[in-house]
Protein backbone atom coordinates (compact mmCIF):
# COMPACT_ATOMS: atom_id res chain seq x y z
CA UNK A 1 0.00 0.00 0.00
CA UNK A 2 3.06 2.19 0.71
CA UNK A 3 4.49 1.92 -2.62
CA UNK A 4 1.08 2.65 -4.17
CA UNK A 5 0.54 5.98 -1.74
CA UNK A 6 4.44 6.41 -3.18
CA UNK A 7 3.60 6.56 -7.05
CA UNK A 8 0.41 8.61 -6.71
CA UNK A 9 2.18 10.96 -4.55
CA UNK A 10 5.16 11.17 -7.53
CA UNK A 11 2.66 10.89 -10.15
CA UNK A 12 0.65 14.47 -8.17
CA UNK A 13 3.71 15.94 -8.36
CA UNK A 14 4.62 15.21 -11.80
CA UNK A 15 1.06 16.34 -12.82
CA UNK A 16 1.31 19.55 -11.01
CA UNK A 17 4.67 20.86 -12.77
CA UNK A 18 3.08 19.94 -16.14
CA UNK A 19 0.02 21.84 -15.38
CA UNK A 20 2.38 25.12 -14.25
CA UNK A 21 3.79 24.57 -17.89
CA UNK A 22 0.50 24.85 -19.23
CA UNK A 23 -1.24 27.59 -17.14
CA UNK A 24 2.03 29.95 -18.00
CA UNK A 25 3.30 28.86 -21.50
CA UNK A 26 6.14 30.28 -22.99
CA UNK A 27 8.10 32.01 -19.98
CA UNK A 28 10.96 30.71 -21.83
CA UNK A 29 10.20 28.87 -25.27
CA UNK A 30 13.17 27.76 -26.18
CA UNK A 31 15.21 27.35 -22.27
CA UNK A 32 12.05 25.14 -22.04
CA UNK A 33 13.09 22.73 -24.91
CA UNK A 34 16.27 22.57 -24.10
CA UNK A 35 16.42 22.02 -20.27
CA UNK A 36 17.26 25.58 -19.31
CA UNK A 37 15.83 27.17 -15.82
CA UNK A 38 16.73 30.70 -15.92
CA UNK A 39 13.22 32.28 -15.90
CA UNK A 40 12.61 35.68 -18.00
CA UNK A 41 12.02 38.84 -15.44
CA UNK A 42 9.92 42.43 -15.27
CA UNK A 43 13.58 43.36 -14.67
CA UNK A 44 14.28 43.78 -17.99
CA UNK A 45 12.27 44.59 -21.26
CA UNK A 46 13.42 44.48 -24.40
CA UNK A 47 12.75 46.99 -27.17
CA UNK A 48 14.14 48.32 -31.16
CA UNK A 49 14.83 51.51 -31.44
CA UNK A 50 15.01 52.09 -35.65
CA UNK A 51 16.61 54.53 -37.49
CA UNK A 52 14.63 55.77 -40.48
CA UNK A 53 17.45 57.66 -41.19
CA UNK A 54 19.51 54.68 -42.09
CA UNK A 55 17.15 52.50 -43.42
CA UNK A 56 17.32 52.42 -46.85
CA UNK A 57 14.75 52.57 -49.59
CA UNK A 58 14.42 49.07 -51.39
CA UNK A 59 16.55 47.10 -48.83
CA UNK A 60 14.47 44.37 -47.23
CA UNK A 61 17.61 42.34 -45.54
CA UNK A 62 16.05 42.64 -42.50
CA UNK A 63 12.68 41.34 -43.43
CA UNK A 64 14.65 38.18 -45.43
CA UNK A 65 16.42 37.45 -42.30
CA UNK A 66 13.34 37.05 -40.37
CA UNK A 67 12.13 34.78 -42.93
CA UNK A 68 15.07 32.86 -42.58
CA UNK A 69 15.24 32.73 -39.03
CA UNK A 70 11.45 31.91 -38.74
CA UNK A 71 11.03 29.09 -41.26
CA UNK A 72 8.82 31.46 -43.20
CA UNK A 73 8.34 31.35 -46.84
CA UNK A 74 8.72 35.13 -47.15
CA UNK A 75 6.07 34.81 -50.24
CA UNK A 76 3.14 37.76 -51.81
CA UNK A 77 -0.17 35.96 -51.58
CA UNK A 78 -2.60 36.80 -48.92
CA UNK A 79 -1.92 33.36 -47.01
CA UNK A 80 1.67 34.23 -46.39
CA UNK A 81 2.54 34.39 -43.32
CA UNK A 82 4.33 37.82 -42.94
CA UNK A 83 6.09 38.93 -39.62
CA UNK A 84 7.81 41.76 -40.78
CA UNK A 85 7.45 43.89 -43.95
CA UNK A 86 8.90 47.38 -45.24
CA UNK A 87 6.27 50.49 -45.45
CA UNK A 88 6.46 53.27 -47.11
CA UNK A 89 5.58 56.58 -46.54
CA UNK A 90 5.63 59.98 -48.55
CA UNK A 91 4.42 62.90 -46.80
CA UNK A 92 2.29 64.27 -49.42
CA UNK A 93 3.12 67.91 -48.82
CA UNK A 94 7.17 68.15 -48.89
CA UNK A 95 6.93 65.00 -50.62
CA UNK A 96 9.73 63.55 -48.18
CA UNK A 97 9.57 59.65 -48.46
CA UNK A 98 10.49 56.77 -45.86
CA UNK A 99 10.85 53.40 -45.63
CA UNK A 100 10.82 51.18 -42.29
CA UNK A 101 10.48 47.96 -40.87
CA UNK A 102 7.20 47.17 -39.87
CA UNK A 103 6.03 44.46 -37.07
CA UNK A 104 4.76 43.84 -34.01
CA UNK A 105 4.84 46.49 -31.94
CA UNK A 106 5.32 44.48 -28.48
CA UNK A 107 2.94 46.52 -26.37
CA UNK A 108 2.91 47.35 -23.12
CA UNK A 109 -0.92 46.61 -23.00
CA UNK A 110 -1.71 44.47 -25.94
CA UNK A 111 -4.97 44.58 -27.45
CA UNK A 112 -4.10 41.06 -28.78
CA UNK A 113 -4.10 39.58 -25.35
CA UNK A 114 -7.01 41.21 -24.03
CA UNK A 115 -9.29 39.70 -26.71
CA UNK A 116 -7.82 36.19 -26.86
CA UNK A 117 -10.43 33.89 -25.55
CA UNK A 118 -8.24 31.20 -24.55
CA UNK A 119 -5.23 32.72 -23.01
CA UNK A 120 -3.18 31.76 -26.53
CA UNK A 121 -1.88 35.81 -26.78
CA UNK A 122 -0.09 36.53 -23.93
CA UNK A 123 3.02 38.54 -22.54
CA UNK A 124 6.40 37.06 -20.99
CA UNK A 125 7.48 38.92 -18.20
CA UNK A 126 10.35 40.68 -20.33
CA UNK A 127 7.76 42.57 -22.42
CA UNK A 128 7.48 40.22 -25.21
CA UNK A 129 4.01 39.36 -26.49
CA UNK A 130 3.75 35.65 -28.24
CA UNK A 131 0.89 33.29 -29.06
CA UNK A 132 0.54 29.68 -27.53
CA UNK A 133 -0.27 27.70 -30.62
CA UNK A 134 -1.47 25.09 -28.70
CA UNK A 135 -3.95 27.16 -26.98
CA UNK A 136 -5.08 29.04 -30.07
CA UNK A 137 -8.28 28.25 -31.91
CA UNK A 138 -7.98 30.40 -35.01
CA UNK A 139 -11.04 33.02 -34.14
CA UNK A 140 -8.43 35.47 -35.40
CA UNK A 141 -9.60 37.99 -32.54
CA UNK A 142 -6.23 39.16 -31.93
CA UNK A 143 -6.08 39.98 -35.89
CA UNK A 144 -8.49 42.38 -35.84
CA UNK A 145 -7.60 43.99 -32.64
CA UNK A 146 -4.17 44.52 -33.62
CA UNK A 147 -3.78 48.57 -34.60
CA UNK A 148 -0.05 47.36 -36.74
CA UNK A 149 -1.74 44.50 -38.62
CA UNK A 150 1.01 42.68 -37.51
CA UNK A 151 -0.65 38.82 -37.01
CA UNK A 152 -1.47 36.34 -39.73
CA UNK A 153 -3.05 33.12 -40.30
CA UNK A 154 -1.09 29.95 -40.94
CA UNK A 155 -3.82 28.85 -44.13
CA UNK A 156 -1.41 25.49 -45.14
CA UNK A 157 0.08 22.72 -43.56
CA UNK A 158 3.77 23.67 -43.13
CA UNK A 159 7.37 21.85 -43.28
CA UNK A 160 10.66 22.38 -42.42
CA UNK A 161 10.34 24.11 -39.86
CA UNK A 162 12.51 25.52 -37.29
CA UNK A 163 12.36 23.56 -34.26
CA UNK A 164 13.09 26.39 -31.99
CA UNK A 165 10.15 28.45 -33.51
CA UNK A 166 7.01 25.62 -33.64
CA UNK A 167 4.74 26.90 -35.89
CA UNK A 168 1.12 25.42 -36.88
CA UNK A 169 -1.59 25.54 -39.33
CA UNK A 170 -5.25 26.70 -38.23
CA UNK A 171 -3.34 29.47 -35.66
CA UNK A 172 -2.55 32.55 -35.42
CA UNK A 173 1.21 34.12 -35.49
CA UNK A 174 3.56 37.28 -35.39
CA UNK A 175 6.86 38.56 -34.53
CA UNK A 176 8.46 36.99 -31.40
CA UNK A 177 11.01 39.51 -31.23
CA UNK A 178 13.55 36.28 -32.25
CA UNK A 179 12.53 35.00 -28.67
CA UNK A 180 14.68 31.45 -29.24
CA UNK A 181 17.67 34.05 -29.92
CA UNK A 182 17.22 36.40 -26.96
CA UNK A 183 16.93 33.26 -24.66
CA UNK A 184 20.48 32.51 -26.18
CA UNK A 185 21.68 35.84 -25.07
CA UNK A 186 21.55 37.15 -28.92
CA UNK A 187 20.18 39.63 -30.56
CA UNK A 188 16.97 39.33 -33.22
CA UNK A 189 17.56 38.46 -36.23
CA UNK A 190 16.72 41.78 -38.11
CA UNK A 191 18.78 43.66 -35.86
CA UNK A 192 21.63 41.46 -36.86
CA UNK A 193 21.46 41.70 -40.60
CA UNK A 194 20.63 45.18 -40.75
CA UNK A 195 23.89 46.63 -43.24
CA UNK A 196 23.30 49.94 -41.83
CA UNK A 197 22.90 48.91 -38.24
CA UNK A 198 19.23 50.80 -38.27
CA UNK A 199 17.95 48.86 -35.72
CA UNK A 200 19.06 48.73 -32.24
CA UNK A 201 18.05 46.31 -29.88
CA UNK A 202 18.38 46.09 -26.46
CA UNK A 203 17.25 46.69 -22.87
CA UNK A 204 14.45 49.54 -22.30
CA UNK A 205 14.35 48.99 -18.08
CA UNK A 206 18.12 49.71 -17.78
CA UNK A 207 19.06 53.16 -18.08
CA UNK A 208 22.73 52.78 -19.19
CA UNK A 209 22.12 50.63 -22.26
CA UNK A 210 22.90 52.14 -25.30
CA UNK A 211 19.26 51.96 -25.88
CA UNK A 212 17.90 53.49 -23.67
CA UNK A 213 20.55 56.49 -23.59
CA UNK A 214 19.43 57.12 -27.33
CA UNK A 215 16.20 57.30 -26.61
CA UNK A 216 16.75 59.69 -23.87
CA UNK A 217 18.94 61.96 -26.12
CA UNK A 218 17.16 61.75 -29.61
CA UNK A 219 13.61 62.36 -30.84
CA UNK A 220 11.89 59.10 -31.19
CA UNK A 221 7.96 58.67 -31.21
CA UNK A 222 5.86 55.21 -30.85
CA UNK A 223 3.39 54.60 -34.08
CA UNK A 224 -0.08 55.26 -33.15
CA UNK A 225 1.04 56.88 -29.90
CA UNK A 226 -2.61 58.24 -29.11
CA UNK A 227 -3.38 54.37 -28.46
CA UNK A 228 -1.78 54.22 -25.24
CA UNK A 229 0.14 50.93 -25.65
CA UNK A 230 3.79 51.94 -24.93
CA UNK A 231 4.98 50.34 -27.72
CA UNK A 232 8.96 48.52 -27.54
CA UNK A 233 9.26 49.56 -30.74
CA UNK A 234 10.20 52.98 -31.51
CA UNK A 235 11.34 54.80 -34.43
CA UNK A 236 13.51 57.92 -34.55
CA UNK A 237 13.08 60.55 -37.67
CA UNK A 238 9.44 59.41 -38.27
Amino acid sequence: MSDINAQRRQFLKTSAGLAAVAIAPGMLLFEAAHGKSDAVSSKVRWGMLIDTANCTDGCSDCVAACNRENGLSGGTSPTDSQWMRKVELKDMRGGRTLSLPMMCQHCEHPPCVDVCPTGASFKRADGIVLVDRHRCIGCRYCMMACPYKARSFVHEPLHDQNPDVPRGKGTVESCTMCAQRIDRGQQPACAEACPNKAILFGNLNDPDSEIARRIRTVASVQVRADLGLNTAIRYQGL
